[in-house]
């Protein structure tokens, strides 16, 4: 259940009661593809850095270990040995990321494993097979992400098969929460509304799941290549539409500026790769704009990636040090720069939250926005 506390004016300040506790929202999800963070991040870790909700993936979860073999293990939460909120998206978007080897039917999508060709099919009832085999707290709905620069009629066709897609999947996800050996028989359901960048399809769309009365809503197939301004403006026309006292997810987004957008548009969920992935980079997030660890200036710079940070990495490393690892491509180099990485975005969404909570999100989106833009000067 979504318990809206606060609002400043669309921005949203909630909380989300599931069977594995409450989130408290907005909140960024740590993505964990394969059941792990990219990086040699453990379950252990993700308590210290404020991880409030991990994301796995449905189909690579499938593909291996197999979501079957998962549930002979009691589901995710005890196969990773995680306790708190999981969310699995449907595998949509990789099967359909997965041009050369798909087919698109009615049904659902025929394709090829990226591990060893092996012939898959995925269609809403699967998706929602395997992810109640996975016992995930919240389940996405199966759907078609078209592409932001596909052809009108295009869009409009797969818009509506991804509708009725979602009808399929209601109906399955009631049916399994039903049966005696499902392991989370409060699996909550979240419809993805889709358009690309046509704002009378997104609209049209939105009215149309809203009507189905589902756990929470998301927006996929944004930050897939249009501009960050047709993507805000998508946000801006179809998030109205969405109902206000459900959660709202965005899609693999994104940067932390994009987040910030976001939550001032309404949007409560997030998740993206871009902490993990810039992080085994050896790119590293501040309130002063990225670094690139891997620059000779930091070869004897004895501060932390940020003074006054309290996550792991900067609580007992140097610049300096981390550097050395990264060149020396220790694997410790990588873990110390995603884990800082994760806690800066996890405290960046607490401090999104206090700012909802004392009325001052605005002045604490454009200061924080100002002093990104102003990069190291340091």
């Amino acid at each position: 259940m979504y318990k809206l506390l606060k609002q400043e004016g669309r921005a949203k300040r909630g909380e989300f009661h599931t069977v594995h506790g409450v989130i408290q929202t907005p909140v960024f999800m740590n993505v964990g593809t394969v059941a792990a963070i990219k990086g040699a991040v453990s379950t252990q870790d993700l308590y210290q850095i404020k991880t409030q909700v991990e994301l796995s993936n449905t189909y690579h979860l499938h593909v291996r270990p197999g979501d079957e073999k998962i549930k002979a293990m009691g589901g995710l939460h005890k196969f990773m040995s995680w306790d708190k909120p999981i969310l699995t998206d449907s595998g949509g978007f990789q099967v359909f990321s997965l041009a050369k080897l798909r087919k698109i039917k009615e049904e659902g999508v025929y394709f090829n494993s990226h591990v060893d060709g092996r012939k898959i099919f995925m269609g809403p009832e699967e998706s929602m097979q395997i992810q109640s085999n996975l016992a995930s707290t919240i389940a996405m709905a199966f759907d078609e992400c078209p592409s932001s620069v596909a052809e009108r009629s295009y869009v409009e066709n797969s818009v509506a098969r991804t509708t009725r897609w979602l009808e399929r999947c209601k109906k399955k996800m009631a049916r399994l929460n039903s049966l005696e050996d499902t392991i989370n028989k409060n699996q909550l359901l979240f419809g993805i509304n889709q358009g690309a960048i046509f704002e009378d399809i997104r609209i049209d769309h939105a009215k149309r799941i809203s009507e189905l009365d589902l756990d929470g809503y998301a927006i996929g197939g944004l930050a897939v290549g249009e501009s960050h301004e047709e993507m805000y403006h998508i946000l801006d026309v179809t998030v109205p539409h969405l109902p206000v006292n459900k959660p709202t997810y965005l899609m693999g987004v994104g940067s932390p500026a994009n987040i910030l957008e976001g939550v001032e548009r309404g949007v409560d969920f997030f998740d993206c790769v871009y902490p993990s992935r810039n992080g085994r980079h050896g790119h590293v997030y501040t309130n002063h704009g990225k670094l690139n660890l891997f620059n000779q200036k930091y070869e004897l710079d004895t501060r932390p990636i940020e003074e006054g940070c309290q996550c792991p990495t900067c609580q007992h490393y140097s610049r300096a040090y981390v550097r050395h690892l990264l060149k020396a491509k220790e694997m410790l180099g990588m873990r110390l720069c995603v884990l800082h990485n994760l806690y800066f975005y996890n405290n960046m969404m607490e401090e999104i939250r206090d700012a909802l909570d004392e009325g001052r999100f605005h002045a604490y989106k454009e200061e924080k926005l100002y002093q990104m833009q102003q990069g190291e000067n340091s």
